[in-house]
């Protein structure tokens, strides 16, 4: 075994998101491919930490790209939040002699990658977040998978509210970020989207449109709400009190994270893991892998994390166009 041989590590951090497991594959078997070694960090910034790996074969990867989750395990570490254990994190990877390590994971593992960067860490960043909220990229490794798990989900809910004559209110994960509700929105008919970056709280409005709805006929009342807007339960009993029309609130949760990936997510995740490990053979460092304008493209991580993310008020305007149409 050659001793320049190259070594990588690769860890999975925050939320999990379906795909992971396909991007710390394309990871492995790429980096096999090209001779390098492979060492797997288990539960992210704190597995850095708590210098807590495993050595990565091609077998340690087989029959994984169809599941969820992530077999590397995740964790939020609040003493990674800190710069001593940011120093004890990046003393690992040197006492690993990582040449890179590959991190997969939202925003705030982004921030914790640059941190590394700042050490003296060479970083690849893969996007894995349900919420598709990373600013450098248009796609993120989960949001097809997640948003498609509540669309169906909805599918069902809709054919009870239906039978019972009902106002439903689903509530979808997005904390800051109403991607997931804005899609559902238009993908499951909703008569109202409520969304973080939007929601003017006027509930008066909503009354309003569920009597005006009911006297033409209509037999339900679809409304998806963003985790970041939230208070579903509470907002049922208002509704119901306020309209005489039997309200339920659903919230969808951890649901959205979990299931075996789409094709998209499966793909998608495999090209980023491979593309990461490509950018370390041809000497890049502190990259993102993203989407961008329908290539998947690297990019200096912190120009990406200067990216101001924007949201796509074209899909809700068209939205709301959708959703209540006037009758001649």
């Amino acid at each position: 075994m050659s001793t320049d041989m190259k070594t990588i590590g690769v860890l999975t951090s925050g939320g999990d998101s379906p795909g992971m497991n396909a991007a710390i594959r394309g990871v492995v078997r790429t980096a096999i491919t090209l001779g390098m070694k492979v060492v797997g960090v288990r539960r992210g910034f704190q597995g850095l930490i708590d210098n807590d790996h495993e050595h990565m074969t091609g077998r340690s990867v087989s029959e994984i790209i169809q599941r969820g989750g992530t077999i590397l395990y995740t964790a939020r570490s609040d003493e990674f939040m800190t710069r001593a254990g940011q120093e004890a994190a990046a003393k690992t990877c040197r006492e690993l002699n990582l040449d890179a390590l590959v991190i997969i994971g939202g925003d705030g593992s982004f921030k914790g990658a640059a941190d590394l960067s700042d050490l003296g860490i060479n970083v690849m960043c893969i996007p894995g977040t349900i919420d598709q909220d990373i600013s450098c990229t248009e796609y993120t490794i989960g949001f097809d998978t997640a948003v498609n798990t509540a669309m169906e989900a909805i599918d069902k809910i809709r054919d009870t509210s239906t039978s019972h004559e009902r106002c439903s209110i689903i509530e979808v994960m997005g904390r800051h970020n109403g991607q997931i509700a804005l899609w559902c929105g238009i993908a499951n008919g909703a008569e109202e989207i409520l969304l973080p970056e939007n929601y003017d709280y006027n509930e008066q409005k909503i009354v309003e449109n569920i009597i005006k709805s009911r006297k033409k006929g209509k037999r339900h009342h679809i409304i998806i709400n963003a985790e970041g807007v939230g208070d579903s339960e509470k907002m049922a009993k208002r509704l119901e009190a306020a309209t005489g029309i039997s309200a339920r609130a659903t919230i969808l949760g951890y649901m959205q994270r979990g299931g075996n990936p789409s094709c998209k997510d499966r793909v998608y995740a495999s090209i980023m893991g491979a593309m990461a490990v490509e950018a370390v053979s041809q000497g890049k460092k502190n990259r993102v892998i993203a989407r961008v304008k329908g290539e998947f493209v690297d990019i200096d991580l912190k120009e990406g994390l200067a990216m101001e993310k924007k949201f796509p008020q074209e899909y809700y305007r068209i939205s709301k166009q959708l959703d209540r149409v006037k009758e001649n």
